[in-house]
């Protein structure tokens, strides 16, 4: 974190990759939407470097392993529309919470930080998601992949939940697993922390230009509290 910034007083997470793995919901939904295709199935180890750019660009990239792009164009209004049945019918299924995410995320609250979730997941996905898994409740407001004009990497999100939060980007710190996070906020103005154990579009987090790998949620929250003891 820098030395002699502001206090942080908000954090912005992401969820795909930081607060849960949700490659076994997503080999589900994709195989399904493939099968109905007539195309077979693909694994959790080809899916994971996909994940992170949102669900159409998702749904485009599991079949340009098979397809050319003309064909995958033709295809694309059905493929999106079976894709999203089949992930609404699982959504959560086969998700799991990564260590320390509760503890981390309460921490945070603690810390008398506000909390929101932006995702490129569409909102519609996201709510009963994190309903299901027990996160709502920490986050006073969610933002998906449909709420804005542009998705990260892209700073529009991040300056929205800014905006939202009727905060200046350099009081909130964005916390996330892959290069879409760390763009997006460093495009905003925010800290950014990354977590190692997420996707990453396949690239080793530590390629990543952040003001702090951390292993857990609980440890950014460590982190941050260190931060804010020695701010401006």
């Amino acid at each position: 974190m820098r030395a002699g910034a502001a206090g942080i007083r908000a954090a912005i997470v992401d969820l795909d990759g930081t607060m849960l793995d949700t490659v076994p919901d997503f080999e589900a939904a994709l195989n399904g939407m493939r099968a109905d295709l007539g195309l077979g199935p693909i694994t959790q180890a080809v899916i994971k470097p996909l994940v992170g750019k949102g669900s159409e660009k998702l749904v485009r990239d599991a079949l340009l392993l098979d397809w050319d792009a003309t064909r995958v164009d033709a295809a694309y209004d059905e493929a999106i529309a079976g894709y999203q049945r089949h992930y609404l019918a699982i959504n959560g299924d086969r998700s799991t919470l990564f260590d320390g995410v509760l503890e981390g995320l309460q921490a945070m609250q603690d810390l008398g930080l506000r909390l929101v979730c932006v995702t490129n997941k569409p909102v519609a996905f996201t709510l009963p998601l994190l309903d299901q898994k027990g996160l709502a409740p920490y986050f006073e407001q969610v933002f998906g992949g449909d709420s804005f004009a542009k998705k990260k990497p892209d700073p529009m999100p991040m300056l929205g939940a800014c905006a939202a939060l009727d905060l200046p980007p350099s009081c909130v710190v964005a916390i996330g697993d892959s290069s879409n996070d760390a763009e997006s906020a460093r495009g905003a103005g925010c800290f950014v922390l990354t977590v190692p154990y997420g996707y990453n579009h396949g690239r080793p987090v530590q390629e990543i230009q952040s003001d702090g790998i951390v292993d857990s949620l609980l440890e950014a929250a460590t982190l941050i509290a260190a931060h804010n003891r020695t701010a401006n």
